[in-house]
Formats: structure tokens, C-alpha cells, sequence
């Protein structure tokens, strides 16, 4: 007999089975006679394509632009292998009641890969640096990747697991103040290389830290070649976006509503010790 939660988890991979199905094309399509290719790669210079491995780490609670923002630009490498791991195969549900499906369990991630990366939260975020399980697994990882990278309060995570200790790194605001609590510099910048540490702002720096980590890895002109597929030129409708230029009542606002937000982040840094 199922219980409830398994049967939750299936019907959800039912449902989504369901979507896939109904979104497959058709046998034939009015494209079939074409002459000409939807995709012509004959201009594709030939050392484009690589063969990085890049592993993504999920979690539930975690925030999904944080991890869909990178994951478009590492899926734009050409060649490259791309996996989202996490504890174990069950969907995954982001602070927006986003279903992500996990590729990999963590037993299953290469021991070497060419990047690790990790998302960001707020409450799943501080669930991630409490699990033992998780933390070991980014410590290890982190210990053989060619890059360890994260995007947003992900740096706590790298913090907890020991990969930040003594280098600067970018996160979320609202992470800044205790980031020295894991022996790091915390950088007000939307991306931060400091050495094999690649790590981005908050949120939506999550797509200007995807485009530098193309850059590191295969040249500008690829880098400008999916920022212009993907049309990235931000123009926002609003300033607000950083607290530099937000207005003053915005901004104590959302400062007020997480005062007690580092308190918590350093109660869990100091089971580290």
C-alpha cells in the first residue's frame, strides 16, 4: 500500500507524463518538404563544441530562477552535459510552487566535474545547509570541480560546506551581512570571480553569472552568441532592483520583514564547528 505522499509524487509524474505526451509532435508535419534546415550549424566553428560536465544542485524550497537563469545559458553549451542533482528522484518544489524533476541522484554525479553549481532560497535554503547529507555531497563535489560556483543566497550553501572560506564571493543582500560567519568576503557585484570561485547576486544575476561562466569556459564570441539568441539587454520598467536606487519606504520594508534572517543563517553556520 502507497501513502499518501508517495501517491502525491506519482500522480504528479502521471501528470506530467500526461503534458509530455500531449505535447509531442506530430507524426508529419506541413515543415516535412522544406528545403531548408530549421537549424543550419554549417557556420558553427568547429571547436565550439565541448564536453564539459556540469552538475546543478536541487532542493526543495530552493528559488527556480536561480536555477533555470543558469541552467539556459549551461544548456546552451554545445557538447556539454548538464545534469540537476538532488537527494533523490522525486520532484522537486520551488519557493514558487515550481516542479523541477531531478536527472541524477547524488550517487550518480561524476566525481570531477567541470562545474558545480548551487542555487539559492531563503527557508530552503537554510534546510539545505542543515542536511548532512546535502552538505557533504557539495563538499565533495566542490573538492574536485574545476569551478564551484553558486547564484544568490547558493553561497551560504558553498559557505556551509566549507568552499568559501578565505575567497570573495557575490549573494543576495540579504546574505551579505553573515557571510564572514563561513570565512568569506562578501562583494556587492552581480558576478565575483575570485580564482575557481565563480558566484553571482541575487536572483536575476543569475543570467549575467550564466553568460560569465560561458565566457570562462568557451570565449566571448560564444558568450555573445546566446546573449543575443536569448536576447538578454535588461531594460526594467522599475529601478527598484537594487538597494542602491530602491526607495527608501521599499527598502526598509523588506529589510524589516527579514530582519531575523541572519540570525538564522548564523545559528546553522555554527554547527560547522
Amino acid at each position: 500500500m502507497i501513502d499518501r505522499r508517495q501517491f502525491a509524487v506519482l500522480a504528479a509524474l502521471g501528470l506530467l507524463s500526461a503534458r509530455a505526451t500531449a505535447a509531442s509532435p506530430p507524426t508529419s508535419s506541413v515543415r516535412d518538404d522544406l528545403d531548408v534546415p530549421l537549424h543550419d550549424m554549417s557556420g558553427w566553428p568547429p571547436d565550439w563544441t565541448g564536453s564539459e560536465q556540469i552538475v546543478m544542485l536541487a532542493y526543495p524550497g530552493m528559488t527556480a530562477l536561480d536555477l533555470v537563469g543558469p541552467q539556459y545559458m549551461f544548456g546552451s553549451l554545445w557538447g556539454a552535459t548538464v545534469k540537476i542533482a538532488a537527494k533523490s528522484r522525486e520532484p522537486i518544489v520551488s519557493d514558487t510552487k515550481l516542479t523541477i524533476l531531478p536527472d541524477i541522484v547524488f550517487s550518480e554525479a561524476v566525481e570531477a566535474p567541470d562545474v558545480l553549481f548551487v542555487p539559492g532560497g531563503i527557508s530552503g535554503t537554510l534546510n539545505a545547509m542543515e542536511d548532512s547529507e546535502t552538505i557533504e555531497f557539495i563538499a565533495s563535489q566542490g573538492a574536485s570541480a574545476k569551478y564551484v560556483t553558486s547564484v544568490c543566497t547558493g553561497a551560504l550553501i558553498l559557505g556551509q560546506a566549507g568552499l568559501l572560506d578565505g575567497y570573495r564571493a557575490a549573494t543576495h543582500w540579504l546574505a551579505m551581512p553573515a557571510m564572514d560567519a563561513f570565512g568569506a568576503t562578501a562583494v556587492d557585484e552581480r558576478v565575483v570571480q575570485d580564482r575557481n570561485r565563480i558566484t553571482g547576486g541575487g536572483v536575476t544575476a543569475g543570467i549575467d553569472f550564466g553568460l560569465s561562466v560561458i565566457e570562462e569556459l568557451r570565449g566571448t564570441e560564444y558568450a555573445q552568441t546566446v546573449q543575443l539568441l536569448a536576447e538578454y539587454a535588461p531594460e526594467p520598467p522599475l529601478t527598484a532592483g537594487h538597494m542602491s536606487s530602491a526607495p527608501q519606504d521599499v527598502s526598509d520594508r523588506l529589510t524589516h520583514m527579514f530582519a531575523g534572517f541572519e540570525s538564522h543563517v548564523r545559528a546553522v553556520a555554527a554547527l560547522r564547528r
